[in-house]
């Protein structure tokens, strides 16, 4: 069996939904939906979830807070944080400026964690559900290196990248019975007992 481990870029998977009006998917087992991308030769070495944590306004973080409590639930998968970096934006007509945010490290955080794996040889594939075209050095790095490891890209629904589906060894996009199939159980429970509900409605 060949070996895979999962590189899910979070915030790139949830805006792609978003674009889609793809709401009833939020509710997302990541790790579920790595399997079903597997060809029959291939096994799931682990899950590796990459994000950022918001910080307004507190129906979303709460919503977001559930989500990756219910996501540590699951074995073999970890998260690895960036950070949001306040900007602030200006109106050219106006003048009025207003508070920007915008997600850091994503991109930095998972291209050292592939190209770690593949110096440790963890993985013979790698799969990375993103769109985000700066990327492409990493993967240009691996191919480079190890020759014999794949990158296969699955593209979020309503993304794509010219860039990375030309490096991919092989691409595609993320269809919508494979997300409906991925879903969460309504209610999530914890290793403590605590029970995880999916959130009533999503902003």
């Amino acid at each position: 069996m060949y070996r895979v481990i999962s590189y899910i870029d979070g915030f790139n998977l949830y805006f792609g939904l978003k674009r889609k009006d793809w709401k009833r998917y939020y509710w997302l087992n990541i790790q579920k939906l790595s399997r079903k991308l597997l060809s029959k030769d291939q096994s799931l070495i682990s899950t590796k979830y990459f994000t950022s944590r918001i910080a307004s306004p507190p129906d979303k973080v709460k919503r977001q807070n559930t989500f990756l409590e219910a996501l540590i639930t699951l074995d073999n998968f970890k998260i690895f944080y960036g950070k949001y970096q306040m900007n602030s934006q200006k109106c050219k007509r106006c003048g009025n400026i207003w508070p920007s945010p915008s997600e850091k490290m994503t991109d930095v955080n998972i291209s050292v964690e592939l190209l770690s794996d593949a110096f440790q040889d963890k993985f013979d594939t790698a799969f990375l559900i993103s769109g985000d075209s700066d990327l492409t050095g990493s993967i240009k790095k691996i191919h480079e290196l190890f020759p014999k490891k794949r990158i296969v890209i699955a593209f979020p629904p309503g993304t794509f990248s010219f860039e990375l589906s030309k490096l991919a060894d092989a691409h595609f996009t993320i269809g919508r019975k494979k997300l409906a199939d991925s879903i969460f159980d309504d209610e999530v429970k914890k290793k403590d007992g605590f029970i995880l509900k999916r959130p009533d409605r999503w902003g």
